[in-house]
């Protein structure tokens, strides 16, 4: 008993208690915590990477380089972020056809699937955007009215107030936002794409982007019809009266010119 409590009274004693006790901790640790689950997340990143680069070399290298440096007939997409692509991509924006003042909106060419995977290589080659979750992007509960203000602000100069969209200079042009999904609309804000400038979160925060999205669906008709009937492309009072005053006086003129040649036959006659 004497040597036993020698022992305990030994300088050392609480170091060696302690490195037992780290020893069981980091034991149990390695034993019980989730490494399965993060090593599988590790390797399913590190494969769609890999499938990411042979989509990228086989579609986006001759005019982006061959390590996304870009070349004079594309620029770098070091730092552009997943968001970038997966909205380029997804919109048939990219591959682009043939060169012009802007790349126009197309069939995509690649599944989801595909996509995912091409954003996962360029977003390995350095930090940007990441695409958006469905949480992120899901209008429901947003604030219609301050997204109105927001949109008026800061998009209905090139977008049109409805967001049927508009010429721009040098042959550029804002696309229309009709039909267009939650996701890329968001997608839109944060990279700004082409001429668009970039809203990121710390210019725009996500609720913003939200209220903007809602809007966008509302007049849209997509969540409700448009009480008005045909909305002749949303252009406002001005431009609808003059539709139909022009149409409206020609059918004025065209019948009474039937009339007056009618009559002049009538007393021909």
């Amino acid at each position: 008993m004497k040597k036993l409590s020698a022992r305990r009274r030994h300088p050392l004693a609480a170091v060696v208690v302690l490195l037992l006790a780290l020893a069981a901790t980091g034991g149990l640790y390695a034993a019980f915590a989730p490494a399965g689950k993060a090593q599988a997340d590790e390797t399913a990143q590190s494969l769609a990477i890999d499938e990411g680069k042979k989509l990228y070399t086989v579609g986006c290298a001759s005019c982006h380089g061959t390590g996304g440096q870009g070349t004079t007939d594309g620029p770098s997409l070091v730092g552009v972020g997943s968001a970038a692509v997966d909205f380029q991509v997804g919109t048939g924006r990219m591959p682009a056809q043939q060169p012009g003042a802007q790349v126009p909106k197309k069939k995509k060419i690649y599944t989801q699937a595909e996509i995912d995977q091409l954003a996962a290589y360029v977003a390995s080659l350095g930090a940007g955007p990441i695409t958006p979750t469905d949480k992120q992007v899901d209008p429901a509960g947003a604030d219609i009215a301050k997204g109105g203000e927001l949109f008026r602000n800061n998009c209905a100069q090139c977008h049109n107030f409805t967001g049927q969209g508009g010429a721009l200079t040098n042959g550029k042009y804002a696309p229309s936002l009709e039909g267009v999904s939650p996701k890329h609309i968001y997608e839109a804000m944060q990279t700004g794409p082409q001429s668009m400038p970039s809203f990121p979160d710390t210019i725009m925060p996500e609720q913003e982007k939200k209220d903007i999205i809602a809007y966008i669906k509302s007049v849209n008709g997509e969540e409700t019809p448009s009480p008005g009937g045909l909305a002749l492309g949303g252009l406002g009072p001005v431009s609808e009266g003059l539709f139909a005053w022009i149409f409206g006086l020609g059918a004025l003129v065209a019948a009474a010119a039937w009339v007056a040649a009618h009559t002049a036959k009538a007393k021909k006659s």
